[in-house]
């Protein structure tokens, strides 16, 4: 056999010598400020469509500026200086002919140019892109981002953050977010089949302080990335090491640390670059630890007290929320070897480890229990990649392996504050090996097509076990997920662009068949004498997505783009297998109620009654999406309108689960059910609403609208706006659907920046504004984060346990718990006077918010460079406003200062 590393040799020998050399060629231009001055020693790198570094100089005295291209092609071409936002511009380098570009800094943040996402592997500008994309600098990111990297999407149309603790966040893309909008890391996938619905729970895993951008495709992008992209897809660009000859050789270094009072943290980070003309390398630690939130006004809207008890939180807690900390320490390694001209080996870890954080939703921001542990979080994300220019007939070709192992620790204890319930422990991990690979051929100066492929390889391990916190025991108890469960996903795909009409009607496609396999083994469950925890299980889907789009350019200044794209989710590990609490409630899957002749309920609340469908193992969701948009762009003026409507087709809905009457006893998925509806519905200690199964229930229909506004007044007087406005119904009936995590309520976000013409400093009042949402469904009325509902037993279960467990409730005039007359301290009542109170009097359950409330915030930024040096001051919140997004776990920050300073040398 031949070994393994020869192998790698003789691949990677024929790889760099299989075509001849392409002449290289030339890009010239100069670098200026709005005003037309030169701007010295600009950094100035020229990438391919992945953001690998093929050249990179500086600009001389006149700002001018030269590179060599290894070969002719379409490249992105960055240009960084410091107290100037950074330019993105696509560039052609034609045979025989230098290129010329001149580049315009910019200290105002006007939407960008260029993007390296819309079209695969290809770099396009906005003008022609054949999809919305919303495109985050790394100045963006480093102003909006406080403690996780979620928070960069604020200020953006068409997304909207969505976070259910502190810790765990999500991306809200056209009304859809956690697995049905899926996520890449330089072009690696990095969502996989073990994420759950409604958050991403390794997202703020992503340091952002290496990122070079975050690109967000708004609308199905199944065509291009696969499963999962039926509201669209996240793509994180870490910043490329830069190769070349940036005056010889040389180290470069940045040290950041930040600081703030609303949600209270501190934290720094250190960047360290190597430049040679062969060889670059960069290196990256940072590390945070947050604190207690203050939300606005000092008030939990949700709070546990407030939800069962019917008392404002700063009555019983203190104004900073408990169990609302964790630490963060990361870093990353990236490598860029260019082998030959054409040929470059792309390399890259990154190690991420949270601890200490909390749901805090499911302790006092809602259920009220007593541990609800986010333990031991991490991240291994390694991936080599061999990139080609000209290989035979192809212009470009790239090859990846990847490995993703993302790990945590759930611990829970239900009941509601319960101290003697049982403790629950969830360790799962979920190791990706991934391959990938792509191939684009010009086809004329005019068109070309990419052809790619990939696979993802998965298995889940999660070896689950309950501790009696009275007597110590330990018994193996039935994971989330099945342990040893795997699910392979991967696909083939095709992507044509052609300028049809010369400067007038630009045409694009993209075609996908892809597919999904799913495998739960009974034999890999322990053995109990009642047999194994679940049985075996399987799943194989596939489909055929596509996008086609047409741009039309009539003059320098407006386009028009029109759009159909298919999305396609095939059904994860989480759909499948999932058994216990999540976000919405107490959750089963089919497979645990087999032989229970369980039935589908017609919502996910109490008043569900049996659709007199039987519960079966799910199958894929599809979406088909329509889309207009109308863009207009000259110096200092952007602006993009843009209307949809996605059809969601099977969506997978959590509905109550309907069971045969004499259900009460029956033990499902370890839990033992309490009390049954006359309809059926069942519910047991661990949540409030009744027991869930998911199901694909009904078809849904979202349609929205996006619009974004950027333009330079002056070269020191900036403006920029984005709104969003969404609807989604269930085309059967009407009314909201069931989509884990709700729709977000329109929002607004506008900004104004003030520059000094020396650059030395600026200034940016900002605000953003959220109108209220009353179209909530029956799963957002029950969720603890959004509706908080809530029943007379949910009430008496939190007044005899979490209540009583934290001192506020007391044994009444007989000093006996747990009876009729033991008295709430804090408003002398009884636990029969609080449930009349809370529900009203003869009423059995109610939900504390109908709808989620409208707001208006206000803040300001300012910064100052010193040289390469940086300030940021953030006066966040000045208002003061309580509010919270649609699912949010936990209310906004209060009012409070951030403060980050940069030190580049």
């Amino acid at each position: 056999m031949i070994p393994a590393r020869l192998r790698l040799s003789v691949f990677l020998g024929v790889l760099c010598g299989v075509a001849p050399e392409a002449a290289a060629e030339t890009i010239e231009g100069k670098v200026r400020d709005s005003s037309g001055v030169a701007v010295v020693r600009a950094e100035v790198s020229l990438t391919t469509a992945e953001l690998t570094v093929v050249a990179a100089t500086r600009s001389d005295e006149q700002g001018s500026f030269s590179l060599t291209a290894p070969v002719a092609g379409r490249y992105l071409l960055i240009v960084r200086a410091p107290a100037f936002r950074e330019a993105r511009l696509a560039v052609n380098a034609t045979p025989g002919t230098p290129a010329i570009v001149d580049v315009v800094l910019q200290v105002a943040p006007l939407l960008e140019e260029v993007t390296v996402s819309a079209a695969r592997q290809r770099v396009e500008t906005m003008r022609v892109a054949p999809q919305p994309v919303s495109v985050i600098a790394s100045q963006d990111i480093a102003d909006r981002v406080k403690t996780v990297v979620a928070q960069a999407v604020e200020g953006e149309a068409g997304v909207a953050l969505q976070r259910t603790s502190p810790t765990m966040a999500g991306v809200f893309v056209r009304g859809l977010t956690g697995n049905k909008v899926n996520v890449f890391v330089d072009g690696v996938r990095y969502s996989n089949g073990a994420q759950r619905g409604g958050v991403n729970t390794f997202l703020d895993l992503i340091e952002p302080d290496t990122l070079e951008s975050i690109e967000v495709l708004r609308g199905p992008s199944s065509a291009q990335y696969g499963s999962d992209a039926l509201g669209g897809s996240i793509q994180f660009y870490s910043r490329p090491p830069a190769v070349g000859t940036l005056a010889g050789s040389r180290w470069r270094t940045s040290l950041s640390g930040a600081a703030g009072s609303g949600h209270r943290y501190g934290g720094g980070s250190g960047v360290v670059g190597y430049t040679a003309p062969s060889l670059g390398l960069t290196g990256s630690l940072s590390g945070r630890r947050a604190g207690a939130i203050r939300t606005g006004s000092g008030i939990d809207s949700h709070a546990a007290v407030t939800r069962f008890l019917g008392v404002n939180s700063d009555v019983l807690m203190d104004d900073r929320l408990p169990d609302t900390g964790f630490h963060q320490v990361g870093g990353t390694v990236r490598s860029n070897w260019i082998l030959n001209p054409n040929t470059s080996l792309v390399a890259s870890y990154m190690r991420t480890v949270q601890d200490d954080g909390e749901r805090y939703d499911q302790l006092l921001g809602g259920d009220g229990n007593l541990i609800s542990d986010l333990n031991d979080l991490s991240l291994d994300l390694a991936s080599v990649r061999l990139e080609r220019l000209r290989l035979g007939p192809f212009a470009h070709a790239s090859f990846t392996y990847s490995f993703n192992s993302q790990y945590e620790e759930r611990v829970n204890q239900g009941g509601n504050g319960n101290p003697t319930a049982t403790i629950g422990h969830e360790p799962e991990r979920t190791s990706v090996h991934g391959l990938q690979a792509s191939l684009t051929r010009e086809l004329s100066s005019r068109g070309t097509m990419s052809f790619g492929g990939d696979v993802n390889i998965e298995g889940l391990t999660s070896e689950s076990y309950n501790v009696n916190p009275a007597t110590g025991a330990v018994t193996p108890r039935r994971p989330r997920v099945p342990d040893g469960a795997s699910f392979v996903q991967g696909g083939v795909y095709a992507q044509a662009s052609v300028e049809a009409m010369p400067d007038l009607l630009r045409l694009t496609g993209a075609l996908r068949y892809g597919g999904a396999h799913y495998e739960a083994k009974a034999s890999d469950s322990p053995q109990l004498s009642t047999g194994p925890l679940w049985p075996d299980d399987s799943l194989t889907v596939d489909d055929v997505t596509f996008r086609v789009a047409a741009v039309v350019t009539p003059d320098q200044y407006w386009s028009l783009l029109g759009s159909i794209s298919s999305g396609f989710r095939a059904p994860h590990m989480t759909d499948l297998g999932t058994l216990g609490v999540t976000g919405s409630g107490f959750e089963v899957a089919a497979p645990d109620v087999a032989g229970l002749k369980g039935q589908i309920g017609t919502t996910a609340d109490a008043a569900a009654v049996s659709t007199g469908r039987d519960v079966e193992q799910v199958g894929p969701e599809t979406s088909l999406q329509y889309e207009a948009s109308i863009r207009y762009r000259r110096a200092g003026w952007r602006t993009e309108l843009s209307f949809f409507v996605n059809n969601i087709h099977d969506n997978i809905q959590k509905q109550a689960l309907i069971l045969p009457q004499g259900a009460v006893g029956t033990v499902i998925g370890g839990q033992t059910i309490t009390s049954q509806t006359a309809a059926g519905a069942v519910f047991v200690p661990a949540a409030t609403p009744p027991v869930l199964v998911r199901a694909n229930f009904d078809n849904a229909r979202i349609w929205g609208i996006e619009h974004v506004a950027a333009a330079s007044f002056t070269p020191t007087v900036s403006f920029r706006s984005a709104f969003t406005y969404l609807r989604a119904v269930d085309t059967g009936t009407d009314l909201p659907p069931n989509i884990e995590g709700g729709t977000p309520a329109p929002q607004l976000w506008l900004s104004a920046r003030y520059t000094r013409p020396d650059r030395r400093w600026w200034v940016e009042p900002y605000a953003q504004f959220g109108w209220e949402q009353p179209h909530l469904s029956t799963l957002d009325l029950g969720d603890r984060r959004t509706g908080s509902g809530r029943s007379r037993s949910s009430i008496q279960a939190f007044f005899r346990n979490g209540a009583r467990a934290r001192g506020w409730v007391n044994a009444g005039a007989d000093n006996i718990p747990n009876n009729a007359d033991d008295i709430l301290i804090a408003t002398g009542e009884t636990l029969l006077q609080v449930q009349d109170r809370v529900l009203g009097v003869g009423v059995n359950s109610s939900s504390l918010f109908t709808a989620v409330q409208g707001f208006g915030t206000f803040g300001v930024r300012t910064g100052a460079s010193f040289g390469r040096h940086e300030l940021i001051v953030d006066f966040e919140n000045l208002n003061d406003e309580n509010y919270r997004g649609i699912s949010w776990g936990v209310d906004a920050p209060g009012r409070g200062v951030s403060v980050r300073f940069v030190a580049r040398f």
